[in-house]
């Protein structure tokens, strides 16, 4: 199958790229290296552009007779969507905007969207399926709910199938330790305090310690971005140009702030000094997937349980390329 990959060259996107190159489709990333790194993409496969160049988007499709596509490219930093939502719904809503008439322009009527758990807001709700209720709490979150609400507007007028794919949080590195997570500004836990034993940070800020959880700490569901990789094949190859789904995709295990660390403790041997802080706002309690409709009806098998088997690809990763990608 050929697909386009917008954002193809970020930490999700670029995974996605390689494991559908593994497995036997032809995608092309699309990215505007913002955020990406042409290092992350296999040679050949990145196509620099802006999502909001609509008919630059269309002749590459056109060009690429492109069956679907994955669609990744979005603003993210949460705390950013705060203090600059114009950024975050330009890009976001905006930028699937002229995607979606790109698509109409040449013909394509397949498209998976990476959307996200953040929909489902301060939802209580553990584990969530699908028909949790969302009520997405930043700016960030609300424009992934926007554009589910657009491209579903989209396949009713337009003729498109469609599946939306809310995932929690991406982890991991490839085994190969040849590509993983580089954030600039990196924000994400794994990275965060595994940057203690690299030497890099002196100790971690712990945000709240006085949730109602088992140990005082947020507790998320850490997905091993081989196995997002592999449910985002299922989905795109049992997509057609008649499908309206929505699939969440998380392990089912919530793992807490203190049993990261504890993990990055285990797999590094290295004590993690800590500093509490307050709470952040909007950091629900908990949140955690409830996976149960992606392996029933696509027949998907994580491969990563163990969050100490997550951490250690990480860490491999974090050790090999000390200083992220080159570029």
């Amino acid at each position: 199958m050929n697909i386009l990959v917008t954002g193809g060259a970020g930490f999700v996107g670029s995974a996605c790229t390689r494991w559908l190159v593994k497995h036997g489709h032809n995608p092309v990333a699309y990215d505007n290296m913002k955020e990406g790194h042409k290092s992350a993409v296999p040679d050949g496969r990145l196509v620099v552009g802006d999502i909001q160049s609509t008919d630059a988007l269309a002749a590459l499709m056109t060009r690429l007779r492109t069956d679907a596509v994955m669609h990744f490219a979005a603003a993210t930093y949460v705390g950013e969507s705060v203090t600059n939502p114009d950024y975050h719904y330009g890009n976001n809503v905006g930028g699937t905007l002229s995607l979606l008439r790109a698509m109409q322009k040449a013909g394509v009527k397949r498209m998976l969207f990476s959307s996200t758990c953040a929909t489902y807001g301060m939802n209580p709700k553990v584990p969530m399926n699908e028909e949790s209720a969302q009520d997405p709490f930043s700016p960030y979150a609300r424009t992934k709910l926007a554009v589910e609400w657009m491209i579903r507007d989209f396949a009713h007028a337009y003729g498109l199938g469609f599946t939306l794919l809310r995932y929690f949080n991406a982890a991991g590195a490839d085994e190969d330790a040849r590509h993983g997570e580089d954030h600039r500004p990196e924000t994400h836990i794994i990275p965060l305090v595994l940057d203690i034993p690299m030497g890099r940070r002196k100790e971690f800020t712990l945000f709240g310690t006085d949730y109602p959880t088992p140990d005082g700490t947020c507790i998320r569901d850490y997905i091993h971005t081989a196995d997002l990789a592999q449910a985002h094949q299922l989905a795109i190859e049992a997509t057609t140009d008649k499908t309206a789904e929505v699939y969440n995709i998380g392990t089912g295990n919530g793992q807490s702030n203190l049993q990261i660390i504890k993990a990055c403790e285990e797999v590094t041997g290295v004590k993690v000094p800590i500093k509490t802080a307050e709470r952040r706002p909007g950091d629900p309690p908990a949140l955690v997937a409830d996976p149960t409709k992606l392996k029933a009806r696509l027949g998907w098998k994580p491969k990563y349980g163990n969050i100490v088997d997550t951490v250690r690809t990480a860490w491999n990763w974090h050790r090999a390329n000390p200083s992220g990608y080159p570029d």
